[in-house]
């Protein structure tokens, strides 16, 4: 190779290709394996929540088929990939990397669950795959994304094929050619429309469910042979010019420097949108330094990004008829907060509550200069409140303060102890530590089964 004919998805490829666990720096590890544990914990606390239910009545059944999380379960790898990818989705609490506006772990991490059954794969080839993957999407998105193309399309829809095809790729040794194609295929199938906040459509749920599939079956599809334009990239009616009518800015390359991108991912405190997460966390800040005062909330001003402002359904005061519209509205993850004194899924399973309906009403959303000049770097928030007397009370949160690895884990042993027992969730965890040990990755699947017969057998093998 080497020649004029290497495109942008070629060296994409070629490079994911060439990484090696041993080649990572330990931190991009480290964060791999909690980044698989935060996608498990959300995955097995969604199974009654009703888009969780509909995925799973889609989903077909098959005798030794790859299993879905916290069920018993198995089905064909991509539906598998499908349902799993919907269930991480359910508490719009998935890992976020703000640079491509993505959640790319709940498209990654579900696509090589299910191509890791399909063939036995040595644990370090998985976390490889997975710190591949979380580059290829996190360094294509930040190329392709501003505010105004996301307002149209779900970035989610459109990196996640694509991560998780170079993901499995990588995971499956396919040569450069495979590789390059499979990259292709991802790229074909790399669609999510963002009317759904609009209307209060569930679709939002489905997008990641649908690119796992997609890219599950693109892994395929090139390891039997189909040739796909290796120019989908930067070719005249390739992904940069369908989208951005623009050439890719600059080039897009794997590891350019010494900051992997699955480091700038951050683990979400809060079940709601990304743009809510900040407003959240001062409103919360709010709410403990008032106590009973909270009651006498007058009025409340919130200061988010141009970006959080206009991201479609942030900016929406209702009427609320769906729990995601209450998880996009930062006017209403704010006054739940308010209200509450509490950021929990419980904020949004009564959408009539009136205390929080009398603070979405006395609630007004602008913009600030400073949040909007830090955007993407940081993502702040203020929210000040008024109180009957005049009292003035604000707090303003500078960027996300995320959720720490040991509130990660402690989410996941609680969430995981209630589908399978503690006993199994604790080797679960053990396993993930271990993972680069491992000579199955599929066994990290196997132990999420209800159905798994023995914990410990699938744990060292």
């Amino acid at each position: 190779m080497g020649t004029a004919r290497d495109t942008t998805a070629r060296l994409v490829a070629r490079a994911a290709l060439a990484t090696d666990l041993s080649r990572l720096a330990p931190e991009a590890v480290a964060k791999a394996r909690l980044c698989l544990i935060d996608f498990l914990a959300c995955a097995f606390e969604t199974g009654e929540l009703e888009w969780s239910r509909q995925a799973l009545a889609v989903t077909r059944r098959v005798a030794g088929g790859a299993p879905v999380i916290g069920t018993d379960a198995t089905a064909h790898p991509a539906d598998a990939a499908f349902a799993n990818a919907v269930l991480g989705h359910g508490l719009v609490r998935e890992d976020m990397h703000t640079g491509s506006i993505s959640h790319l772990g709940i498209v990654v991490w579900p696509s090589l669950l299910a191509l890791a059954h399909q063939a036995r794969c040595p644990g370090a080839d998985f976390l490889a795959a997975a710190v591949v993957g979380y580059e290829a999407g996190g360094r294509i998105g930040r190329a392709l994304f501003d505010a105004e193309l996301a307002r149209l399309f779900r970035p989610t829809g459109l990196t996640g094929p694509i991560a998780a095809a170079v993901a499995g790729a990588r995971m499956r040794r396919l040569g450069e050619d495979e590789a390059t194609h499979a990259l292709s295929l991802g790229v074909n199938t790399a669609l999510g429309l963002n009317q759904w906040p609009h209307s209060g459509g569930s679709e939002m749920y489905l997008h990641p469910g649908f690119a796992a599939r997609n890219a599950v079956t693109a892994v395929e599809l090139a390891q039997a042979g189909v040739y796909a334009s290796e120019d989908i990239l930067e070719g005249e009616a390739g992904l940069f010019a369908a989208y951005r009518r623009k050439a890719p800015r600059g080039d897009v390359a794997l590891f350019p420097d010494d900051r992997p991108e699955i480091l700038s991912v951050y683990f979400k405190p809060v079940p709601a949108c990304n743009y809510a997460q900040t407003a959240c966390q001062a409103a919360l800040q709010v709410a403990a330094s008032l106590g009973d005062r909270r009651r006498d909330i007058r009025s409340v001003a919130i200061r988010v990004s141009d970006a959080a402002m206009r991201y479609p359904g942030c900016d929406f005061a209702g009427p609320f008829e769906r729990a995601l519209q209450g998880k996009m509205s930062i006017q209403y993850v704010a006054a739940a907060a308010l209200a509450r004194g509490v950021a929990e899924e419980k904020n949004y399973q009564k959408l009539d509550q009136p205390e929080i309906l009398r603070l979405v009403r006395a609630t007004t959303l602008g913009t600030d200069a400073g949040f909007t000049a830090a955007y993407p770097g940081r993502q702040g928030s203020e929210v000040a409140v008024v109180l009957g007397d005049g009292t003035r009370v604000a707090r303003r949160v500078e960027d996300v303060i995320p959720a720490t690895a040991d509130e990660v884990r402690a989410r996941f042993r609680r969430s995981a102890a209630r589908r399978v027992g503690e006993a199994r969730a604790l080797a679960i965890e053990a396993a993930i530590d271990r993972l680069d040990e491992a000579g199955d990755a599929g066994s990290i699947a196997a132990l999420c089964s209800t159905a798994a017969p023995d914990a410990r057998r699938l744990a060292s093998d």
